[in-house]
């Protein structure tokens, strides 16, 4: 598969969601394994994950958890693999999503993490969405000193506006690396980060970008052009957008969230797919 950069590493073009493999509706965990072998199988080696990817707060970690024993029982080599998880989410008793981006939160949550994917260092550690009650600066802050702890190898961020970009690349220096945030055929409000990371050097990774939980199926429905390009070209529309993505600019790597073992290839096959000039201006006058 094209490798793109994420800092100093360098991964494949497409990246994996594994959200889906932990929420509702999840698979059981060997076919949640079987796609993440089948994701290595095919070349992704960046994998996107969170601690607040399971159920409610007597499932925590879920996902890491399950990550860290697909990386253990596959049996190819896993060293260039890049784990991408995230802090600063929190899923109460009933399930529902609240934010804490105070310090001490963000560091026991760095060392949670640590333990549940079994590493020294967490290849790259994202603060997951802001938080009102918490001032920016003090998150990112905890992140730099997580940096010089040895505990995060490189930054991230992510739900991130231009001027929270800039003032984490100000306090983290080169060890910002990503920044992770919604862009899809329908959410393209996210184009002035993307080009802001193009502009710095960071690696912008689009979350849900077939349109999220359950929206996938629909894509050529609501965005004829994208089911009119895969027609021309004999592939899915799914792929199409990858492709789209991919095209939009070096920098992109999306992060295409799955539960089975055919959306894995069909999302991994997106790195190799040419499109016309032509289908890209078509593509892109959409939205």
């Amino acid at each position: 598969m094209p490798a793109r950069r994420v800092g100093r590493m360098q991964v494949g073009a497409v990246g994996l969601g594994a959200m889906l493999l932990s929420v509702r509706d999840r698979p059981d965990e060997r076919q949640a394994i079987t796609t993440l072998h089948t994701a290595l199988d095919a070349g992704i080696t960046l994998i996107d994950t969170a601690d607040a990817y399971h159920l409610d707060a007597g499932d925590p970690g879920h996902n890491e958890i399950l990550i860290a024993k697909a990386l253990a029982t596959y049996g190819g080599d896993t060293s260039g693999v890049l784990i991408a998880t995230k802090g600063g989410h929190t899923r109460p008793p009933d399930g529902s999503w609240a934010l804490d981006g105070s310090p001490g939160h963000l560091r026991r949550a760095v060392d949670l993490s640590l333990r549940r994917l079994g590493v020294e260092a967490l290849g790259l550690y994202q603060f997951h969405r802001p938080d009102p009650g918490t001032p920016y600066v003090d998150s990112i802050g905890a992140l730099k000193e997580l940096c010089d702890a040895g505990k995060i190898r490189a930054a991230g961020i992510s739900n991130a506006d231009p001027a929270q970009i800039r003032l984490a690349r100000s306090i983290l220096g080169d060890r910002l690396v990503a920044v992770q945030n919604q862009f899809s055929p329908a959410f393209r409000t996210s184009l002035p980060e993307l080009r802001l990371c193009e502009e710095l050097g960071l690696a912008f990774l689009p979350w849900s970008p077939l349109g999220g939980i359950g929206r996938a199926g629909r894509l050529e429905s609501e965005h004829a052009v994208f089911h009119e390009v895969a027609v021309e070209l004999g592939v899915s529309a799914q792929r199409v957008c990858l492709a789209w993505m991919l095209a939009l600019s070096p920098c992109v790597i999306p992060i295409p969230g799955v539960r089975r073992p055919q959306s894995v290839l069909d999302s991994a096959r997106a790195a190799t797919l040419s499109l016309s000039s032509a289908q890209l201006a078509r593509l892109n006058a959409t939205g």
